[in-house]
């Protein structure tokens, strides 16, 4: 249409007419009309059918002797080749005009949802078939009337209409509707077939439809066994139609009251029902029917792959399937039967057995999380197990499968890892198992550069020659008898200047600290210019920067502070050893004239080992802040005694010892203890573990308050006394008592890493908000009566976990509430972790409530 349009206009401006009045007035009349027709067939729906007709035939009548006239002018101008373009032209406008106006019938109006085919003249013997495809497709309603010489629907007629919801044929000679005629119209809910010449009606034409309105009345039914599937279809809807049937000899009756002789509906049972049979064994199925006249028998097999065999002996049919596949486990074999009064069908379930499949491991994908994807089958369902260079990988909340998408024996999924390093490199081995067999596949996975190996530098120089070696040796070993001689003399030598006998051992001092405790300015310590020490994480190393407090700063020595409390040797009378560190002895002792209302008082006694200028730096400093600390729950510090040596700094003594022996004291594994000889000591409750919780976090409070940063905060360091009181206190003991909880590095710096956020481990920054992190650690050992963090992992495997960002899992006797504490004081980030303040209020709010919060995990 629009290439003879163009063809009749290049013609006619190549025309010397082209300047003609009349061949102007011409052509804007033409382009008026080719315009209006054009909008009426592109946009029907704008237009009432009525109304689309009525243009489509005006236009035919304007055109023809517009055409006639400008063909008569233009051969009286141009020769030949001005005729032969004008004919091309107008036969393309024709060709559009009849190949659109074909479209519809012309005893039809049609638009984008609705073909409507009332005009008995010409009328139409079969549904309408539009330009296109799509066309059709986009059509809910036809209704067709009056139409003498339509008699059948066939699958021909409705098979484009695929939305075709409504759909009228009435008044017409329509007489038979074939067995597929509905078979692409699965969403056709309205059918009416009024007053026409329908017989008989056979069920098999509505299997594929769901018909919700079925209208038949005015119809010659035939009162036979083919029509007998109506009755039950319509049910009360027979009456209220007044649909008859025709009896020979007997007239019309209602449909509701057929009852032909002969005609039962079909059955079928088959046995088994469902099949469950190994991989390559062949099995027999059989399935009997009954029902007049008798049904046609037979098994449809399409859905599966193993070979078959049928046998029909009426009234049975036999299926033999021989060497199952399990590629058919999970489908249907489906036995069918029909006669004139209807059909019936019984499906077969098979259930293979086989053993598992690998089908697919693919390399690491990258989307929310890294996944290895793999894709398994087997059935029953396998077992699944993964190995990191032949490892076996225990799978917790960073490293998991899932299973996104399952068939009936097909399952894919992924491992999926949480944050995974160059650690996490390597082959990965998927094993697959079930009762029948398993299967295995290797992939490599490859998630980030390894980090580059720094070596230790060793010495290439080897031994001139033997002799050398032993007169090192011999060196070597006067030196070491001089040295044992010395200690001996020294012991024996010196005598106690306490007023007990004995005598206090004096060790070589070490590079640790006495205490974690520092002061600072702002709640943050600024790095020093120290070196780094190398931590080993496999065979990789990464840098851990040395913490300050934990070794000697080279500070010239401070001058005593007169706040300071003196207290005289004479009035301090040791009683017994508590402990020992790496500073010196802590003692228990009586102290005199300690307090105007009590004669004597039971101290904790600290020693200092070796009085060198360092030594008494750190001693200094450590009783200046300490007699500035004056809370409820901090140890109490009573002063100093620096009368000859050792220098000794006095203590409250707190009866129970620190909180995390005494946590494991009174926990379900308090007969593992090696001097819990007491029976009598109860298991301690979630309000309990909460009220201690409560005093070391208001103790924390205190020390944010007077911008203190503790850097060692853990139950070891925390003491117990009466009443179930608990105070945050350090004597320095830990490092040796609790030896494990501490990681050497360099061979002088001891770091509680179990402890330590992110940032302290790396980067040596301490603040406030790390101390946060390490009260979570303190909840966390608390609930879990004083196991040690990660005690399942080593010290290399603890720093691994805690840089890439994960947290200690959920003690089983802790509440949710108070876990999501936890979790608010691990936030990677220091400035999204709760504050010091808000957690003792969260703390002190959970223990008034009601113990009915409290959500144990089984």
């Amino acid at each position: 249409m629009i290439s003879g349009l163009l063809g009749t206009f290049s013609t006619v401006l190549i025309s010397p007419m082209f300047s003609s009045t009349f061949t102007w007035i011409m052509l804007a009349a033409l382009f008026s009309a080719m315009v209006s027709w054009m909008l009426v067939m592109m946009f029907p729906a704008m237009f009432s059918p009525m109304f689309s007709s009525w243009m489509l035939r005006m236009f035919s009548l304007i055109l023809s002797p517009m055409f006639s006239r400008m063909l008569r002018m233009f051969s009286r101008t141009r020769r030949a080749r001005l005729r032969s373009g004008l004919r091309w032209g107008v036969c393309g406008l024709l060709l559009g005009v009849c190949s659109v106006g074909s479209a519809c019938p012309a005893s039809c109006t049609c638009n984008s949802s609705r073909v409507v085919c009332v005009e008995q003249e010409p009328g139409i013997e079969g549904f309408p078939l539009l330009q296109s495809e799509v066309d059709m497709e986009n059509v809910t309603e036809i209704f067709i009337a009056n139409q003498s010489r339509l008699s059948s629907i066939t699958y021909n007629d409705l098979k484009f209409y695929s939305n075709l919801k409504s759909l009228t044929v009435t008044k017409t000679e329509l007489a038979t509707i074939s067995p597929l005629a509905f078979i692409n119209n699965a969403k056709l809910q309205y059918l009416n077939l009024k007053d026409n010449r329908l017989a008989t009606l056979s069920w098999k034409s509505f299997q594929s439809v769901n018909i919700s309105y079925l209208l038949l009345g005015g119809n010659p039914l035939l009162c036979s066994c083919g029509n007998l599937w109506l009755k039950h279809f319509l049910g009360e809807q027979a009456d209220t139609q007044k649909v008859y049937c025709l009896e020979e000899g007997v007239g019309s009756r209602p449909l509701s009251q057929l009852a032909p002789p002969a005609c039962v509906p079909p059955t079928t049972m088959t046995s088994p029902s469902v099949i469950t049979e190994l991989e390559g064994r062949d099995v027999t199925v059989i399935c009997t029917t009954s029902g007049v006249p008798v049904p046609t028998l037979e098994w449809d097999t399409s859905s599966i792959e193993t070979h078959r065999k049928v046998d029909i002996v009426m009234p049975q049919a036999t299926l033999t399937l021989a060497n199952l596949s399990s590629f058919d486990n999970g489908r249907e074999v489906t036995c069918t039967a029909e006669n004139t009064a209807g059909g019936s069908e019984s499906s077969v379930l098979l259930n293979v057995l086989f053993a598992p499949s690998i089908l697919q491991l693919a390399t690491p994908v990258l989307d929310h999380h890294w996944c290895i994807p793999f894709s398994v089958a087997g059935n029953p369902q396998p077992e699944l197990q993964w190995y990191h260079e032949g490892k076996m990988v225990l799978e917790q909340i960073y490293i998991q499968t899932q299973i996104h998408d399952q068939s009936e024996s097909v399952y894919h999924g992924c491992l999926q890892l949480d944050n995974p390093t160059h650690i996490n490199n390597g082959k990965y081995t998927l094993v697959a198992k079930n009762t029948f067999g398993q299967d295995q596949k290797t992939v490599f996975a490859h998630f980030m550069p390894d980090i580059e190996v720094e070596y230790e530098v060793e010495s290439d120089l080897e031994p001139a020659d033997g002799m050398a070696v032993y007169v090192i040796v011999g060196i070597a070993a006067l030196a070491s008898i001089g040295f044992i001689l010395l200690l001996i003399l020294l012991k024996f030598g010196r005598n106690s200047k306490f007023g007990m006998k004995g005598s206090s051992s004096v060790i070589s001092n070490d590079d640790d600290s006495a205490s974690p405790l520092h002061h600072v300015s702002n709640g943050n310590n600024t790095p020093s210019e120290m070196g780094s020490d190398l931590v080993m994480i496999g065979m990789t190393k990464i840098p851990v920067i040395e913490n300050p407090q934990y070794f000697r700063s080279s500070s010239h020595l401070l001058q005593w502070n007169s706040f300071v409390r003196h207290i005289k040797r004479h009035n301090i009378v040791l009683k017994q050893e508590l402990g020992e560190g790496a500073f010196g002895k802590v003692f228990l002792a009586e102290c005199y004239n300690l307090s105007p209302e009590h004669e004597k008082v039971l101290v904790a006694v600290k020693t200092l080992k070796e009085a060198s200028e360092d030594g008494c730096a750190d001693f200094c400093r450590e009783a200046e802040l300490l007699t500035n600390l004056q809370h409820e729950h901090i140890v109490t510090f009573y002063g100093v005694c620096v009368e000859g040596e050792p220098l000794v700094m006095v203590f409250e003594y707190m009866r129970h010892g620190d909180l995390n022996r005494f946590l494991r004291s009174h926990g379900p594994d308090a007969l593992l203890m090696a001097d819990q000889l007491q029976s009598d000591r109860t298991e301690l409750g979630p309000i309990q573990m909460l009220h201690i919780a409560q005093q070391i976090a208001a103790g924390m409070v205190y020390l944010a308050c007077q911008h203190f940063v503790h850097r060692d905060l853990a139950t070891r360091n925390c003491l117990v006394g009466d009443n179930l009181l608990v105070k945050i206190g350090d004597f320095g003991m830990s490092r040796d008592v609790y030896s494990t909880d501490y990681y050497r590095v360099g061979g002088h710096t001891m770091l509680p890493i179990r402890w330590m956020p992110p940032e302290s481990i790396m980067y040596r920054r301490f603040t406030k908000e790390s101390d946060v992190w390490s009260l979570g650690v303190v909840l966390w050992e608390i609930f879990t009566y004083g196991k040690q963090p990660w005690y399942q992992l080593s010290n290399n495997e603890v720093i691994e976990c805690i840089t890439q960002g994960r947290v200690l899992q959920r003690p089983r006797t802790c509440s949710k509430e108070v876990y999501d504490l936890m979790l608010a004081c691990w936030q990677r980030e220091p400035h999204l972790r709760m504050d010091i303040k808000d957690i003792h209020n969260r703390l002190v709010n959970l223990g008034q409530s009601s113990p009915v919060y409290l959500d144990i995990l089984g």
